[in-house]
């Protein structure tokens, strides 16, 4: 498979990772327009349109800073083709019916898909990692964000008041558990694919 070249519209995404507020508001003035007039004209409102814009952001700024996010197309298409496909599944959640995505694919050429593609798998997988951490207990919680934050096992046992053996035993105890539950969840099997 050929190596993709990295888009200059790579800032957007790293400057989201990095919280660029020049960059978030850079993207609200130029890209959301749009998106928002092309929810108007598909059966929403201003509200539904920013709903879905702040989902988005939401989105990409999770897989920016989980460095899972390389451009390889303009920002705008990619931005705009996400918002269109998460509206058009709220439609198609409030119709109860299938809504049928007529892309342009003059437009959207193969390596947008593919990152469409991604972003939607990482949202998924992000949503089922969320619903498993939220069933379990507070302490495993607890001790899970702290390791998530802290640099070392250390810090978390000293920020616990627990011992590092203690923190260290925890830890897998609670991990385990958690990849039980994300491996036996139905959506796991399909999104393994």
């Amino acid at each position: 498979m050929e190596k993709r070249t990295i888009h200059p519209d790579q800032m957007y995404i790293d400057g989201l990772a990095s919280n660029n507020s020049a960059v978030i508001q850079s993207i609200y003035k130029k890209f959301v327009p749009k998106v928002v007039a092309y929810i108007k004209n598909n059966s929403g409102d201003e509200d539904q349109a920013q709903d879905v814009v702040q989902e988005i952001m939401i989105l990409l700024f999770n897989q920016a800073k989980a460095n899972a996010l390389q451009l390889t197309c303009p920002f705008d298409a990619y931005f705009f083709l996400l918002c269109k496909r998460k509206w058009l599944n709220e439609l198609k959640k409030t119709a109860n019916k299938g809504v049928t995505i007529n892309e342009d694919l003059a437009s959207i050429n193969e390596s947008t898909q593919e990152m469409i593609v991604q972003t939607e798998t990482f949202d998924e997988k992000q949503q089922l990692f969320d619903t498993m951490f939220q069933k379990l207990g507070d302490k495993c919680k607890e001790l899970l964000q702290w390791s998530f934050t802290l640099k070392t096992m250390e810090e978390v046992a000293e920020k616990l008041q627990v011992t590092y053996g203690y923190v260290r035993k925890k830890k897998s105890l609670c991990v385990g558990q958690l990849t039980q539950w994300i491996q036996e969840a139905q959506v796991y099997k399909s999104l393994k694919k």
